[in-house]
């Protein structure tokens, strides 16, 4: 599965953001999904998942209620919405993908995006 992820940009403090995350393969609806950031000088921190059929999803507690993970399986695309964005959102955003469900940790991602930057304005 190759993955790309799109939609960052530069918002202000209050604002919404979509991310997308395209995927080529034929296996991906095999496929849990997953959304991670990484911002500068920090480890890589898990964001949301979602199950191969759409149906569970997963969320970073600090993120519940802002963000939502949802997926398009004969589109293949992946999206992260996120709403009433602070400046502690900013990083590179990554899709990943995962055999396994629920999994928040990136080890457990087999395949990787190239990443998107969200960088938010107070």
């Amino acid at each position: 599965v190759q993955l790309q992820a799109s939609g960052g940009g530069l918002v202000q403090a209050g604002d919404s953001l979509r991310l997308s995350c395209a995927a080529s393969g034929r296996t991906f609806g095999a496929y849990a999904m997953g959304w991670f950031r990484q911002a500068p000088g920090k480890e890589r921190e898990f964001v949301a998942a979602i199950s191969w059929s759409g149906q569970s999803t997963y969320y970073a507690d600090s993120l519940k209620g802002r963000f939502t993970i949802s997926r398009d399986n004969a589109k293949k695309m992946v999206f992260l919405q996120m709403n009433s964005l602070k400046s502690e959102d900013t990083a590179v955003y990554y899709c990943a993908a995962s055999v396994n469900l629920g999994v928040v940790v990136p080890v457990e991602y087999d395949y990787w995006g190239q990443g998107t930057q969200v960088t938010v304005s107070s």
